[in-house]
């Protein structure tokens, strides 16, 4: 499946849609990111279940800016809407099979019970101090 381009029109859209979404944040200008397209699209073309898309930071500002994109290649991994992976550089395509299968590997189940935790623990401190 070739990768798509997300802009702010599809981008939610693409995520409701899709179990697993690689996101490429990337811009014309960047060696690195241009280094990193070629393994991007091989790994998108050996994984038809998996949505592969990437961001022009240049074109969509909005985008870069809501997930706090610094520094570029950033590639993010969403499963079930969930960001489960975040890292700027590029990775060699090995390591990018490796964290694909790891992505499906995930029981999500397990994953929202360590975040409803989470989420807990730190509403905890917030509600005694708000009771005092």
């Amino acid at each position: 499946m070739a990768t798509i381009n997300l802009t702010e029109d599809n981008f939610n859209e693409t995520l409701e849609n899709n179990d697993v979404v690689l996101i490429d944040f990337w811009a014309p200008w960047c060696a690195p990111c241009r280094a990193f397209g070629p393994i991007f699209e091989k790994a998108s073309d050996k994984n038809a279940d998996v949505v592969f898309g990437k961001i022009n930071t240049e074109d969509q500002q909005s985008l870069a800016a809501a997930f706090n994109i610094r520094s570029i290649p950033t590639l993010m991994v969403f499963r079930e809407k969930v960001l489960i992976f975040a890292q700027p550089g590029m990775l060699p395509g090995p390591v990018l099979d490796e964290l694909i299968g790891k992505v499906r590997a995930l029981d999500m189940n397990e994953v929202r019970a360590k975040i409803a935790e989470e989420e807990r623990k730190h509403e905890a401190p917030v509600a005694a101090a708000a009771a005092s």
